[in-house]
């Protein structure tokens, strides 16, 4: 059988077991393992599997990912975070749009202190929404501004998804950290702009507080609710200082910020054995579902790299079809948009990974670049209708007056907004990468 016709067959059996609803993990390790064994008979399957698991769990920089995934946790289940909503509301409630310009900012910070999107969205649905909506913003625009700000938390470091794509793609985490630092904050920078533009312009869609309540918050109280929302910045520059200095190691920062996370709630008084069970049961279960994954993700590359398959496809772009690196590159994010309407992230990654990382490298473009790339369509996936896993995660925590038909509204701009920076950043590669080769390069 052609070594073409066995990769299509690989992925037509994945996509079928996906769509039967499987595990991700499960269907694609299935997939990898059953194929090498057929192909390489008993001893060539199993020492395939084997070899994975092993570099998984020699794999120093995934320390990285229950430090992030405890910290974050602690931040959000300790109401840390709901200071730093507090903060925001205070201090921005006097501009029109105010509210939506520190929910962003809110976004931002959530973003760095958890790394994963899930987060922000259940503290800005269960936050900030129910505030926005009592001060009369519209709620098309404060849905889509939630949407688009938790989605920062995939791109912004301490991006899980980017720990995910260092150990596919074989590259440092921390460098990819820092490529998606500026896209990160540029993106958001851009939702700010979009959101004053649009209360400029329409300024009943954003209301500033009203003078009475304005009146009533002394500014003894202002700067008190400043400490106390700037304690998650405050650790978070505890954590990345050092790193960024090179005094520590990537895994060393993270401890850092998961023991400082833990003090903070401690001399705050936050730190219940209720509050410590959530955060260590719920790390030990994101962790593992991603340690699963990248174990069925590296065992699957492995069979696609004895296939040959990645030097096939190359041959078909480049030589029979004739197709511009360029053309290629934009066809590989149309299909990212395209599974996102009925993948998350890292089935979407797992997936096409080990076809797609590598053709990245042959065609002569930087994978750390590639990875910001893939992330940014990510997030833009993440909030395209049918099935976008924002929309999906808005309407579960979202009041019963948002309908799905608002939801699906709300998003049309911001998603206008991420296609921007998308373009921006492929135009403009040092947007993404001037950082890392600064830090790197001293």
């Amino acid at each position: 059988m052609p070594y073409e016709l066995i990769a299509l067959l690989m992925f037509s059996t994945m996509m079928v077991m996906l769509f039967t609803g499987q595990r991700v993990f499960g269907a694609i390790g299935f997939v990898a393992v059953m194929a090498a064994i057929l192909l390489w008979g008993d001893r060539g399957g199993y020492d395939i599997g084997f070899s994975a698991a092993i570099k998984v769990m020699r794999w120093y920089p995934l320390l990285t990912l229950p430090m992030f995934i405890f910290m974050g946790y602690v931040l959000s289940e300790s109401k840390i975070a709901d200071d730093l909503y507090r903060m925001f509301h205070v201090w921005m409630g006097g501009l029109s749009g105010g509210l939506a310009i520190g929910t962003i900012g809110l976004m931002v910070l959530i973003s760095a202190m958890n790394g994963l999107s899930v987060a922000g969205m259940a503290i800005g649905a269960t936050i900030a929404l129910p505030e926005l909506l009592k001060r009369n913003y519209d709620k098309l625009m404060v849905t889509g501004v939630i949407q688009a700000g938790s989605s920062l938390g995939i791109l912004v470091p301490p991006s899980v998804v980017l720990v995910l794509y260092a150990m596919i793609a074989r590259q440092p985490v921390g460098q990819l950290w820092l490529a998606g630092a500026l896209p990160g904050l540029m993106m958001a920078a851009l939702f700010v702009l979009y959101i004053v533009i649009r209360c400029k312009i329409t300024p009943s869609l954003g209301p500033t507080l009203s003078e009475e309540e304005r009146a009533e918050i002394t500014w003894a109280e202002k700067l008190r609710l400043l400490r106390a929302g700037l304690l998650p910045v405050v650790i978070f520059a505890v954590m990345m200082v050092p790193f960024v200095n090179g005094w520590t190691s990537l895994v060393e920062s993270s401890a850092i910020g998961a023991i400082a996370a833990f003090v903070a709630a401690v001399l705050k008084r936050r730190m219940t054995w209720t509050v410590f069970e959530t955060s260590v049961r719920q790390t030990l279960a994101i962790t593992c579902m991603f340690m699963w994954i990248i174990l069925a993700a590296l065992a699957f590359g492995a069979v696609f790299d004895g296939l040959g398959a990645v030097k096939a496809i190359e041959d078909l772009f480049t030589e029979k079809w004739g197709l511009n690196p360029w053309i290629i590159l934009i066809l590989m994010q149309l299909s990212f948009l395209l599974m996102g309407t009925f993948l998350d992230d890292t089935a979407m990654l797992v997936i096409v990974a080990p076809l797609y990382v590598p053709l990245v490298g042959a065609l002569g473009f930087d994978l750390v670049w590639y990875g910001v790339l893939y992330t940014i369509t990510c997030q833009i996936a993440y909030m395209t209708p049918p099935f976008g896993y924002n929309l999906f995660l808005m309407r579960a925590m979202a009041p019963p007056e948002i309908t799905i038909r608002d939801i699906y509204r709300s998003i049309i701009p911001f998603v206008g907004v991420m296609i921007l920076a998308l373009a921006l950043v492929m135009i403009f590669p040092q947007i993404a990468l001037w950082l890392p080769s600064q830090v790197y390069g001293n």
